[in-house]
């Protein structure tokens, strides 16, 4: 699998809205559904991509903390389940459950959610702020599968924090990496 980074969407974009089911409930949820009063958090992530299984458990612990503080989370998945069938609903379910994601984790079938936010790999991390506009774009931290780097979600939790303190963004955000996502032709 290819290495891919985040594009970095410019600071300050308005979160896009979207309307996409819940694959625990079934219930469609919007961007105002999961929305935080200080802030949100929305992730783009899937089931098999050996980057999202190497956060996952940083990025529960990160939403448990958080969500208390008035950030909300979403995980959203847009990659080709026909193709990869590890991504499909179903299977999406059952990680949800077995994790324990605090979460919502959406499918975004026809992928126009994942075009609206320019993510490009997986995981893509993303945090608005109160007013909805983009505060932090780029990786939790630089651990990745095989690099020996403690996973600590340092990077999400400073631009977290800063947002809780109403502080600047931080200057220097870095992107995200992992799989691309998988796009349908």
């Amino acid at each position: 699998m290819a290495l891919t980074e985040s594009k970095m969407m410019e600071l300050g974009t308005v979160a896009p809205d979207f309307n996409l089911p819940d694959t625990k409930s079934g219930v469609h949820k919007t961007y105002k559904d999961i929305q935080g009063v200080k802030g949100t958090v929305v992730l783009f992530l899937c089931n098999h991509c050996p980057y999202v299984i190497h956060v996952n458990d940083e990025l529960v612990k990160i939403a448990q903390e958080y969500l208390n503080n008035g950030i909300g989370f979403v995980a959203i998945s847009s990659n080709d389940a026909d193709n990869y069938p590890d991504d499909a609903p179903d299977m999406m379910k059952i990680v949800a459950t077995v994790l324990r994601y605090p979460f919502f984790y959406l499918y975004d079938e026809t992928q126009s959610v994942a075009h609206a936010y320019d993510a490009a790999c997986t995981p893509d991390i993303y945090v608005f702020d109160e007013k909805d506009q983009l505060y932090y774009r780029g990786r939790l931290d630089d651990s990745r599968p095989g690099n020996d780097k403690p996973l600590t979600g340092k990077d999400l939790r400073l631009a977290l924090d800063l947002l809780l303190r109403s502080e600047p963004p931080m200057q220097k955000q870095y992107p995200s990496a992992g799989c691309n996502i998988k796009w349908k032709k």
